[in-house]
């Protein structure tokens, strides 16, 4: 006997869901967008507390009333498909890429640092130190370029081979 989710199927609620669930994934993907690509690199705890928040709040506004299975698939099936097809459209159309991922942002230029670039973005020059020393290298002087990726991390090219610095400084003692 199967469930009776999935015997009371109401394609109108079942449709609700579709539709909703589609918009919910275009508001977080433009909210994203307008808040710049820091918000997805590194996550802090803050960062953390409001994805949570987030998705619970838009839980609702997805599937409504219904908790059912079936109104719970139809919702990811949702967010699964729509996401494929934005990767598809952005794949395929430069014009898309660019309004849903943006572009690479430059931070630094010839060893200079592009002020308002880094605001744009809501980094600061602290923030570019410390993407700097996570690639190995002790000062602004010695990086030549610096780019902000559309996944939020911050690629470096050096202006000189680097110092690396080992990740681990522990000794290892004996006991």
């Amino acid at each position: 006997m199967p469930p009776a989710d999935l015997v009371n199927l109401d394609i109108v609620s079942l449709l609700w869901i579709v539709l909703r669930t589609f918009v919910v994934y275009v508001v977080l993907i433009g909210g994203l967008r307008l808040f710049g690509k820091r918000e997805l690199g590194q996550m802090t705890p803050f960062d953390l507390v409001v994805i949570l928040t987030v998705s619970n709040a838009v839980q609702n506004a997805m599937i409504g009333t219904d908790s059912s299975l079936t109104g719970a698939t139809v919702s990811v099936g949702t967010l699964l498909f729509t996401n494929w097809l934005f990767n598809q459209l952005g794949f395929r159309s430069p014009a898309v890429r660019k309004l849903f991922l943006g572009q690479p942002r430059l931070l630094m230029h010839e060893g200079n640092v592009l002020e308002g670039n880094l605001r744009r973005e809501g980094l600061d020059e602290d923030d570019l130190l410390e993407a700097v020393r996570e690639h190995g290298f002790d000062k602004l002087s010695d990086i030549g370029e610096a780019m902000l990726e559309l996944d939020g991390t911050i690629s470096i090219i050096p202006t000189k081979t680097p110092v690396l610095r080992s990740k681990n400084r522990r000794t290892h003692v004996h006991r």
